[in-house]
């Protein structure tokens, strides 16, 4: 129960502090991404913020077994390997994050916070992981798959 408490109490943080940082307002994300135009650089100073935070918790977490609540650590694995697929992946998030004005995390929150916009956004979203997902049970289920 306190990971659930603990899991709650992290992802109402987390999307206050998009609600705060503007990056679930697509107007002022699209703002930062408009580089030829009139750039709005103060998210670029949110995501240094974040990555300051997040290089120091990882830090942190890499000493201990154990999380804080007493659950096993579970950190990401340490592969530096750029394939077609990690290529592909950005390059499609980067266009969804340019048309929406939102990325996964923002967009839920919006979603939560009543926008329209957020729906579709959503909506979409769950379309395409669903898509990756059928397509990778075929892989799995071909005989020809790749190597």
């Amino acid at each position: 129960m306190t990971t659930v408490f603990t899991s709650l109490l992290a992802g109402l943080v987390f999307g206050l502090g998009l609600i705060v940082s503007g990056m679930a307002n697509p107007a002022k994300v699209l703002g930062f991404l408009d580089l030829a135009g009139a750039w709005d650089p103060s998210l670029a100073f949110v995501m240094a913020g974040a990555i300051a935070v997040a290089a120091l918790a990882f830090a942190l977490a890499k000493k201990r077994t154990v999380s804080f609540v007493g659950a096993a650590m579970k950190l990401p694995g340490s592969s530096r390997d750029i394939d077609r697929r990690l290529v592909f992946g950005s390059v499609l998030f980067g266009i969804g994050w340019g048309v929406a004005g939102f990325c996964p995390g923002p967009g839920l929150v919006a979603l939560g916070m009543g926008e329209i916009k957020a729906l579709v956004f959503v909506g979409a979203m769950l379309a395409g992981m669903g898509i990756f997902e059928l397509i990778e049970r075929r892989k799995q289920a071909s005989p020809l798959r790749e190597a």
